[in-house]
């Protein structure tokens, strides 16, 4: 008998234990859940230096909130195109997302300035004007037009290149070349002495094989991603503009982050500012990579001389008298 009561007390114990457990993993799994759910768009492939540094910011952000906090990153353009995007976050549709600052300054021309061709001389002095008082103030101009501004992104320095050799400024003269629908890149090819023409991004190859363009002007990636050296094999390394991206957020994400914990918008700040990092590291890489694999397929690069470089910049002068209203924020760029 007491063998039999022994026997029954286990399986007791053992059924016992098996609903402690259970109930255990069920109460992790819901401290697991998080609190607050945010999404972030983002246009480029899973594996573009943009999009990875939007999940690691999603990690830190989920990481140093303890679970609390989840932003949810969409890539491909899963959510919409830019211009799209830009509206939805600032309704509060999106919570989060990377933008060139081409399309952002469609709705706050003062960004204008920041991509006015040869504005700096290397990427270290457009990294000096950005991440400090200058790039501050901008970001934070952002809130006129119902948008946070949280950090600045990479995307490269923007050169010519051309279905035929081009090596100095008279022989840019007439041709023509897409730009991106931009009045000021418009403005500046105007300046040059070519031709501007708007096509779509993803017709730029067709343009190019037609003859219905002469050349384009864009990164080392993206020439090199859109097989546009296939067609236009001759790059001229004038360096013209380097248009950096921002990152986004809602003010109603900004608003509930702040509701669950006061601290939560100064983590996701700190967030934003490393994830920048990173994605600046990875787009170097990126950029130093895809040159060397233009160079090993032949393709013919133009250096400009300085003083070939400077008719450049004195070609688009004109550009700069129409920003006179920001004369002292061109010479505080410039001076940095």
């Amino acid at each position: 008998m007491s063998a039999r009561i022994s026997r029954r007390q286990l399986l007791l114990a053992a059924a016992g234990t098996a609903l402690e457990l259970c109930a255990c993993k069920k109460q992790q799994a819901a401290e697991e859940q998080p609190e607050l759910i945010l999404r972030y768009a983002e246009n480029q492939p899973d594996d573009y230096p943009t999009t990875v540094a939007a999940r690691a910011f999603a990690e830190k952000v989920k990481e140093r909130t303890e679970g609390r906090v989840k932003i949810a990153v969409y890539s491909k353009g899963e959510l919409g195109a830019e211009m799209s995007v830009i509206q939805q976050i600032q309704f509060g549709g999106i919570d989060f997302a990377r933008v060139s600052l081409s399309q952002l300054a469609e709705y706050m021309p003062a960004l204008n300035v920041l991509q006015l061709p040869f504005l700096y001389q290397d990427a270290g002095q457009m990294w000096r004007v950005l991440d400090g008082n200058i790039g501050d103030e901008f970001l934070t101009r952002l809130d006129d037009i119902d948008l946070t501004g949280l950090s600045w992104f990479d995307a490269g320095v923007r050169s010519f290149y051309t279905r035929r050799k081009v090596t100095c400024l008279a022989e840019l003269q007439g041709l023509r070349l897409r730009v991106q629908e931009s009045d000021t890149m418009s403005m500046m090819v105007s300046a040059l002495g070519a031709d501007p023409v708007q096509v779509v991004y993803s017709q730029v190859y067709a343009a190019l094989h037609n003859g219905q363009i002469d050349g384009a002007e864009n990164n080392w990636p993206s020439y090199e991603a859109m097989s546009h050296y296939e067609v236009a094999p001759y790059f001229l390394r004038d360096e013209h503009t380097r248009v950096p991206e921002i990152q986004l957020a809602s003010i109603p994400a900004m608003e509930k982050l702040a509701a669950l914990d006061p601290t939560f918008p100064g983590i996701l700040r700190s967030c934003a500012r490393e994830s920048a990092l990173i994605e600046r590291t990875l787009w170097a890489e990126q950029e130093a990579g895809a040159e060397q694999d233009m160079l090993a397929r032949g393709i013919v690069v133009t250096e400009l001389s300085s003083e070939e470089k400077q008719k450049f910049r004195a070609a688009v002068q004109p550009l700069y008298d129409q920003f006179a209203e920001q004369a002292e924020l061109i010479a505080r760029i410039q001076k940095s």
